[in-house]
């Protein structure tokens, strides 16, 4: 077993990783019909997708000994309607000011776009992924 999720009541769930213990709580979105406390279901999808990636290009990294400590991503999740989903989500990769190698360029970005999450999503997500290097 991965997890198990407890709902609360009023559109909010506890969310327990079975392994560790840790928790966090999700709750409905406020547009559509929640309070929008908390991270909603869609929000940790779009999410997943931003820490599988760098977590990816982590494991790349450390395989390659390249130092990407300080990597910040931005993700924005875009929904639809009818049915409602995501349509969308932007990452921006904004990597720290490291003077890194076209090769080490190129062995990053592979990492982070191949990352179990990008390849599990349906084809109909955009994934608008851009990475900012320093110049």
């Amino acid at each position: 077993m991965t997890s198990t999720i407890l709902y609360k009541g009023d559109l909010r769930t506890e969310c327990t990783h079975i392994r560790s213990g840790q928790t966090f709580i999700t709750d409905a979105p406020i547009d559509n019909n929640g309070k929008g406390q908390a991270f909603s279901p869609t929000d940790l999808a779009a999410t997943s997708l931003g820490a599988c990636m760098i977590t990816i290009m982590g494991i790349a990294a450390n395989n390659h000994e390249i130092n990407i400590d300080g990597t910040k991503l931005e993700i924005t999740k875009h929904m639809a309607a009818d049915p409602r989903r995501i349509s969308g989500i932007d990452v921006h990769v904004i990597m720290p000011d490291h003077k890194y190698s076209k090769k080490e360029i190129k062995i990053l970005e592979a990492a982070g776009r191949s990352c179990p999450v990008a390849l599990s999503l349906h084809p109909d997500v955009n994934q608008n992924i851009v990475f900012k290097w320093a110049d």
